[in-house]
C-alpha cells in the first residue's frame, strides 16, 4: 500500500495571488483617482486616500511576494505598469487642473518612459538591472510629493518638495542609464 500524497494546503496558494491581486486593484483605482481629482482639484480627502491606499499596496505587494517567495512574472511585469499607470494619472490629472507646471512632468514621465524602454532593451539582451536605491528614493518621493500636491495643494513647502522630486527622478534616471552601461559593457 503506498503513502498518501502530500498536498499543499488550499490557503498556501492564495498567498501566490495576493500581490498580483494588490497590483491589479492599484491599477483600478487610477481612473477613480484622476476622476476625484478632476472633481476637486484643489484638494480632496478622496483623493488624498485614494492615492495613500494606492501607493500602500505597491509597497505591501512587493514585501508579500519577497516574503512569501511568491515572486511571479505577472508581478515582474505589471508591478512597475501600475506604478508608472498610478503616479502618471495623478500627475497629468494635477497638470490639467494647474497645479503641476507641463515642464515637471514631461521631465518625470519622460525619465519613466526612457528607462522603460532601457529596462526592456536590457531583458531583451539577457541583462537584469535590479531596483537601486535611487529608484526607491525617487518613488517615496514621487508618492510623498504627489500625496501633499493633494492634500495641501497650497502650501509652500510643496512645491519644494516637487522639485527635490524632479532631480531624484532625474538622478535615478541616470544612475539605472550607468547601471545598464557597466552591466552591458564590463571592463
Amino acid at each position: 500500500m503506498s503513502a498518501p500524497a502530500l498536498t499543499s494546503h488550499p490557503s498556501a496558494n492564495v498567498w501566490r495571488q495576493v500581490p498580483n491581486v494588490l497590483t491589479m486593484f492599484r491599477i483600478a483605482l487610477v481612473p477613480i483617482l484622476v476622476y476625484a481629482i478632476a472633481e476637486d482639484p484643489q484638494g480632496s480627502a478622496l483623493a488624498v486616500s485614494l492615492f495613500v491606499v494606492a501607493a500602500v499596496t505597491d509597497v505591501a505587494d512587493g514585501q508579500i511576494a519577497r516574503r512569501q517567495s511568491v515572486v511571479s512574472t505577472f508581478g515582474k511585469l505589471f508591478d512597475p505598469v501600475a506604478d508608472k499607470l498610478l503616479v502618471g494619472g495623478a500627475l497629468i490629472a494635477l497638470m490639467l487642473n494647474d497645479q503641476v507646471a507641463e515642464w515637471i512632468v514631461v521631465v518625470i514621465l519622460g525619465r519613466e518612459a526612457a528607462v522603460t524602454a532601457l529596462r526592456w532593451q536590457a531583458k531583451r539582451a539577457g541583462i537584469i538591472i535590479p531596483a537601486s536605491l535611487w529608484g526607491k528614493v525617487k518613488m517615496v518621493l514621487q508618492c510623498a510629493a504627489l500625496a501633499a500636491l493633494l492634500a495641501v495643494p497650497t502650501e509652500g513647502w510643496v512645491d519644494w518638495l516637487l522639485y527635490l522630486t524632479v532631480a531624484a527622478t532625474v538622478i535615478s534616471g541616470i544612475d539605472y542609464a550607468l547601471n545598464l552601461r557597466r552591466r552591458a559593457d564590463p571592463v
